[in-house]
């Protein structure tokens, strides 16, 4: 976010943040620390190494630098990332491919939540819709058949408008944004297996945080609530794309190596790096713009939530931003805040500058610690 970006100190801390999305030993190889867990193994593992013959090892290093092995590896794996960020910077040059072909963003999506933000909603409105996107329909049947919010457990819900009218209006205000969201993230984020959870804990905290920082200031929660949610749309889809490359990209070149029997070429494939560097820099610096340039794809009428992500993306003054702007760049910093102190990766003098730079307030921090902004809690009294 600019507003983040105009000042170094919270952009380190929120660069910080971002690579911890990725994977918590990344955050901390960025910030300089190493795990306790990662640390022990690095002292077992140069303890084992001592123990080596210091001659033969000299020997064997030798060995690796005449047959330039290691400056082999280093061009084979720059030229395979080159490879991957051309084709990233191409993928994300077309905003059209991202909104229908990664993110499959059906038109019925904005319909239906600005549906929901009217007086006049109403299930027969909304169920149409919902009915022609199977994966909705089968997301609100399987919601109510769990134990918890059955009335009968003897009685299976098996129609989507069945399922809409027992979910009921206020709790499709929250239901619905969930969902929609859900369906963006990454099928996986393998090599990085826990990213998927971050960005969905993430995205959920931040769009709570919205709404309860909303209903303090007398805005429509629902808005704040949608609108908060879909503002990691952004880095949904750049990770989503750069994985997605990467990992085809990937595999392409273990099964040429293989098929032409190149052994040293296939290992150094086995063996490369991810590159969260290389994610980390592509969600840094695109996130924010193409939240906006998806937001914007979806041509939402009568919330003003594009207004609300061009903001995030390029005002750099938190007091120039629309109310909801303001409210989701609180939630951000709060979200982000507790990430890294849960990690011990934020030091009290950059918590008082980050939380200053969006003007969190002393009331607002003791709002949002008293809140739950982790769960969404459904009521099918």
């Amino acid at each position: 976010m600019q507003i983040f970006e105009n000042n170094d100190q919270v952009y380190a801390i929120y660069h910080r943040s971002l690579s911890l999305t990725i994977s918590k030993k990344f955050a901390h190889q960025q910030n300089g620390k190493v795990p306790v867990v990662e640390r022990q193994n690095s002292e077992q593992e140069n303890r084992r190494r001592d123990l080596l013959d210091v001659e033969e090892q000299t020997k064997q290093d030798k060995i690796i630098e005449e047959h330039g092995q290691s400056h082999f590896r280093a061009q084979i794996e720059d030229k395979f990332f080159e490879d991957v960020l051309t084709k990233v910077n191409n993928d994300f040059n077309n905003k059209e491919k991202l909104f229908s072909t990664l993110l499959k963003i059906d038109d019925a999506i904005p319909t239906i939540l600005e549906l929901l933000s009217v007086r006049a909603a109403s299930i027969n409105r909304i169920s149409p819709l919902v009915k022609g996107l199977t994966w909705l329909s089968n997301d609100l049947i399987n919601l109510v058949n769990k134990p918890q919010y059955r009335k009968r457990a003897d009685v299976q819900v098996n129609k989507a408008n069945l399922a809409l009218s027992y979910v009921g209006l206020d709790n499709l205000k929250l239901v619905m944004p969930t969902f929609i969201l859900k369906n963006m993230l990454p099928i996986s984020t393998d090599p990085f297996p826990l990213m998927k959870r971050k960005l969905w804990n993430d995205s959920l905290s931040i769009a709570m945080a919205t709404r309860v920082l909303a209903e303090k200031e007398g805005i429509d929660a629902f808005t704040a609530f949608t609108a908060g949610m879909l503002s990691n749309v952004g880095t949904l889809a750049v990770t989503r794309c750069f994985l997605d490359i990467y990992n085809e990209m990937h595999s392409k070149a273990l099964q040429t190596a293989y098929k032409n029997s190149d052994k040293k070429l296939h290992d150094i494939f086995i063996g490369i790096d991810a590159g969260p560097g290389l994610l980390l820099e592509q969600i840094s610096t695109r996130s924010e713009q193409i939240t906006a340039d998806i937001i914007e794809l979806m041509q939402f009428e009568r919330m003003p939530i594009a207004q609300t992500m061009t903001d995030l993306a390029y005002t750099n003054d938190v007091k120039k931003m629309s109310p909801i702007a303001q409210l989701i760049a609180k939630a951000k910093a709060y979200v982000c805040f507790r990430s890294l102190a849960k990690e011990s990766l934020i030091n009290k003098d950059e918590t008082k500058a980050l939380l200053a730079q969006v003007q969190l307030t002393t009331a607002d921090i003791a709002l949002l610690k008293k809140s739950d902004i982790d769960h969404i809690k459904l009521n099918f009294s």
